[in-house]
């Protein structure tokens, strides 16, 4: 592999702004220094002005393959996923069929090992009967266990308390859930089609998916984690009142129970329905403006700890369907980071802190191997950010699916590089094919 420098750029790492060089040998970042000679270096990468971050590492991903691969794909959505600065993905086992067995989840790994262009982990799932094969999964190589305590999109549900208490007691490594009670939805479902009918609007969704869903259930995932000493990751925080379960009073590495907010959550709130439609229907539902004030506050207030996506991509023709029919999820590896840059620009946040939550947080909490942070022995996933208005349109969205939530916003913030493991794989708005990302190992 040729040497790369990233040559005097605005590197955010462990909670510091500084001018630095980085050069990078054989997919590893070798030096970091205020300066370094470029004839070291094969190729030099400009980035003065701009700013230089750890690749992204996004847990939460629906890439749709095997089986749903009309609406995406991995190598698709991994290819939109590094065009928005993001390195590393953990995929979900919601897929057709669902990864279930130990040799279905390898049949995704071996998909990845060819068409991946980002580094690649996949999420064992649990269903009501198959804690054996839950059971088999090696911490040192799969980021997780998936349990579905809410039913999304596909037929993942655990709802039985025994199975639940079982998976919680003897998972061999971390618990991410989806949390919606499933009681609790279905009867509001029935009030909602008692109204309506079936031509139910789509700004019933967080009615439907309500506060008191999320909470329920989340607080039933904390309980089980308590009793059984569970390493425990809830999703999508999409409530205040969920925020109240989480620690912020001890470090990230000594919690036991964590939690995950979503780029759609920060940014819609249910006044935006009437605007988006099913293109903001997710699952948990975008809730009250209050309840994005609250997840903002959790998430500055350290008791959520990860920033992710949940990329859930469907076509328009499944979306343009009626409030039952019209699946939920969207897609969103492009633009998260942008989103999040355009939020600093606004005050919310710190660009320090979007790499704190969406970089390095999901490595120590997933104890991911040698990747994160900007750190000499690292593996060299890099983002280039610069300055630079531009605007959502079909023309420039990589998905598969064709369509983003964020059609038509303006953001000041572009991704200009995105290396992963060293090689250049995106640069003046094309992907670079360079092969495969590498599996994600932890050390645990």
């Amino acid at each position: 592999m040729s040497k790369v420098l990233i040559q005097s750029g605005l590197v955010v790492n462990e909670g510091k702004i500084e001018k630095l060089d980085i050069l990078i040998s054989d997919g590893k970042i070798e030096k970091i220094a205020p300066s370094i000679s470029k004839e070291l270096a094969d190729e030099v990468i400009h980035a003065e002005g701009k700013y230089v971050l750890p690749g992204l590492i996004d847990d939460q991903v629906h890439f749709r393959e095997p089986g749903l691969t009309h609406k995406a794909n991995i190598r698709t959505e991994s290819r939109a996923a590094v065009a928005g600065g993001i390195t590393s993905f953990m995929e979900m086992p919601n897929t057709v069929p669902n990864a279930l067995t130990q040799q279905l989840l390898q049949d995704k790994y071996d998909i990845a090992s060819e068409s991946s262009i980002a580094n690649y982990s996949f999420f064992m799932g649990a269903s009501n009967d198959n804690l054996d094969e839950v059971l088999k999964t090696d911490p040192k190589k799969v980021c997780g266990i998936k349990v579905f305590m809410g039913s999304s999109t596909g037929n993942m549900l655990v709802d039985q308390r025994k199975t639940l208490e079982g998976i919680f007691k003897e998972a061999p490594t971390i618990v991410a859930t989806h949390c919606e009670d499933e009681a609790t939805v279905r009867a509001n479902m029935d009030k909602a089609r008692a109204q309506y009918g079936e031509d139910v609007p789509m700004n019933q969704h967080p009615i439907i998916r309500s506060v008191e869903a999320c909470y329920k259930s989340s607080s039933m995932a904390a309980e089980l984690a308590t009793k059984f000493g569970t390493r425990l990751h809830i999703l999508h925080i999409s409530t205040a009142k969920e925020v109240g379960l989480f620690r912020n009073d001890i470090p990230l590495n000594e919690k036991k129970i964590t939690a995950e907010a979503c780029t759609h959550h920060l940014w819609f709130t249910d006044a935006d329905y009437d605007k988006f439609g099913s293109r903001i229907k997710w699952n948990p539902a975008v809730k009250s403006a209050a309840d994005k004030e609250g997840i903002w506050k959790g998430l500055l207030e350290d008791r959520i700890d990860v920033l992710a996506t949940d990329h859930a991509p469907h076509t328009l023709e499944e979306k343009a369907n009626s409030y039952f029919n019209a699946p939920s999820g969207g897609p969103l590896v492009q633009h998260a980071l942008p989103a999040l840059l355009e939020s600093h620009e606004q005050g919310r946040i710190s660009i320090e802190k979007i790499v704190e939550k969406a970089c390095h947080n999901p490595a120590i909490l997933f104890e991911i191997d040698k990747r994160g942070f900007v750190r000499e022995g690292y593996h060299a996933d890099l983002v280039v950010v610069s300055k630079e208005d531009w605007t959502v349109s079909t023309e420039n969205i990589l998905y598969k699916c064709g369509w983003s939530p964020f059609e038509g916003q303006k953001f000041q913030y572009k991704i200009d590089t995105t290396l992963v493991n060293g090689n250049v794989v995106y640069q003046n708005d094309e992907i670079i094919e360079v092969g495969p990302g590498s599996r994600l190992t932890f050390n645990r």
